[in-house]
Order: structure tokens, then C-alpha cells, then sequence
């Protein structure tokens, strides 16, 4: 199954995690707390009365930013939509790597992955993410009679690229623009991700979750994104293109795998009820080679986008 989605501004400002909105702007999350205040200016002055004298004058410059971002959500709407773009298929684990079997295609498409070297406990296992695959080829390739081990999702979601650019009439604005734009993206992904799990994929039909539980992960599975601790090849962004199309939603991609607009993520969406976050950390020269062999790539070709792994070895 392949699916692109599209949502309106408004509609995923309920979705939208303000404590990184007010990072970006070198606040602290607790600002953040002004979204969940009524929308009048008497309820907002009335919040930073009850702040500390000495947070007094950074919460009247969050509730400004946060009225701010509001009113350019609702300028949008009806001009823009963020687009989403996921494809399910039938998935199992050799070893380190994932295999995903696409429509009219006999040979499955691999995504290597990286396994942790280190850990912090004894007891601690040493996690890939092929670990919440099932390591059996289902008999089936029909996704609604397969196990949620035998599934893996891929998805990339992404503003309107015009979103990015029509903002420049002052600094402020751009600033803005551009910082609510990176939360409109990830908002994009939590709610396309409920959306998977309730109807596309199905496996968590009656869920009933707040945002902040969407934000706290309550739910079943879990949706690394490339480029983060568990995923840190953002090459493999080229291989998740191939298997859903990012330009179906305006995604283009550079030649160091950056995605443009900036206002864009990607990555994979894992349904097993153990999947969980975790960080590959440092890998050696060995773990490089063996990679980049069951990748099909040069070793020197993947250095550069495994540098932060790699970065102890200098």
C-alpha cells in the first residue's frame, strides 16, 4: 500500500509540539505551557502573571510568538497543505537488515542497518532496529492477513515548499515562518502516524490518545526518523525515496541526501509492541566495512554521512 495524504494548516496545529517551537527560539520548554491556555489576551496575561518576576518578561515574548504563529497558521489556511506520503509493505529481518517486498517484484528491497557497540548496562541489549522485524518471510504478501512483526512502514512528510519562501518581508517573519514550518512537518508525521495505526495499517483501531500522549509515545510502535540516533545514515533517505516517491509530495532531494523544503522528515514506522528508541552510538572501521559491503556501497562514499559515529576514531 502506497498513500499520500494532505492536511490544512489548522488542522494540524492541535498537533503541533510547541516545547520545540520555543527551543528554536532559545526558550525553555516550559513557555510552551502558554498553547494550553485559553486564546484571549486577558487568559495569557493572566498566565504570565502566574510566572516568576524573573520569567516574566520571556513569557510575554512566548505568548507574542505563540499568537504569532497562530495567526500565520490561520493566514494559510486555505492556501497551503502539508503532504504526506507512506507506503506499508510486507516486511521480514535477515540479520542486521531489513527486506521489504514491493508490488510486481520478486526481489525484496533491502535496508541495511547499523547495531549498537556499546552499552551503558550488563543487561542491556545491543539493539538494531531489524531486532522488531520477524526474522521469518511471511507466506503472505497480503498486508491485512500479516502479523505486525511482518510489516514495516515507510514515510516522509513535507510543507508546501511555497510556505518556506513566501515569507521575507522582514526578518521576524521569515524566522517565524521557517520555525513553524519545521513543526508543521513533524505535526504533519504524528498525526499521519495516528492515522496509520487507526485506519491505513489498522493494527490500533480504538486508540484514544491526548497529544501529549502522542508526544510521550504511548502508543504501540514507534517511528524512527533517518538521520536520528537509531538511523543515523541519512544515505538511506535515497532508498526510502525509491520505494515510496518523495516527489509526490514535492520532496527533492540533494546530492548529500538533504531533503528540500527544509520543512520535511522521513524515516520508517515499526508496529511491534517492543519497538523502542535507542542509539546506535560509535561504530569501528569493521562495523563500517561489513555496512557498507551488505549496503553495495564504498566505504569512503558512506564516511561522510556516518561521521558522527564515527567521529571517536579521529
Amino acid at each position: 500500500m502506497k498513500k499520500t495524504l494532505s492536511y490544512s494548516p489548522l488542522t494540524l496545529l492541535p498537533y503541533i509540539n510547541w516545547d520545540y517551537f520555543f527551543h528554536a527560539w532559545g526558550m525553555p520548554p516550559r513557555f510552551a505551557a502558554v498553547a494550553a491556555v485559553h486564546n484571549c489576551e486577558a487568559c495569557r496575561t493572566g498566565w504570565v502573571a502566574t510566572l516568576p518576576d524573573t520569567d516574566k518578561a520571556q513569557g510575554r515574548e512566548a505568548a507574542r510568538l505563540y499568537v504569532d504563529a497562530v495567526a500565520l497558521c490561520r493566514e494559510w489556511e486555505g492556501h497551503y497543505e502539508i503532504g504526506a506520503r507512506f507506503g506499508l509493505f510486507p516486511a521480514w529481518s535477515e540479520g542486521d537488515d531489513i527486506c521489504l517486498a514491493q508490488d510486481n517484484d520478486s526481489d525484496p528491497q533491502r535496508l541495511p542497518l547499523l547495531r549498537m557497540q556499546q552499552v551503558k548496562r550488563k543487561d542491556e541489549p545491543y539493539l538494531c532496529l531489524a531486532d522488531f522485524v520477524s526474522p521469518h518471510r511471511p507466506s503472505t504478501m497480503t498486508l491485512d492477513q500479516l502479523p505486525i512483526a511482518n510489516v514495516v512502514g515507510v514515510f516522509a512528510t513535507a510543507v508546501d515548499p511555497e510556505m518556506e519562501r513566501n515569507e521575507d518581508t522582514d526578518d521576524y517573519r521569515r524566522l517565524l515562518a521557517q520555525t513553524l514550518c519545521d513543526r508543521l512537518a513533524e505535526a504533519a508525521a504524528e498525526k499521519m502516524h495516528e492515522d496509520v495505526r487507526r485506519h491505513y495499517w489498522g493494527y490500533a483501531p480504538n486508540e484514544q490518545y491526548t497529544v501529549r500522549d502522542l508526544f510521550a509515545e504511548h502508543y504501540q510502535g514507534r517511528r524512527p526518523a533517518v538521520g536520528y540516533p537509531s538511523l543515523p545514515d541519512q544515505s538511506l533517505i535515497f532508498v526510502m525515496d525509491r520505494l515510496v516517491d518523495f516527489s509526490e509530495i514535492n520532496i527533492r532531494l540533494t546530492d548529500n541526501g538533504m531533503m528540500m523544503p527544509h520543512a520535511a522528515v522521513a524515516g520508517l514506522m515499526l508496529g511491534h509492541p517492543a519497538t523502542r528508541h535507542f542509539a546506535v552510538g560509535p561504530i569501528d572501521e569493521q562495523q563500517l566495512k561489513d555496512y557498507a559491503r551488505r549496503r553495495k556501497l564504498p566505504t569512503d562514499y558512506l564516511r561522510p554521512f556516518l561521521a558522527a559515529n564515527l567521529r571517536h576514531l579521529k
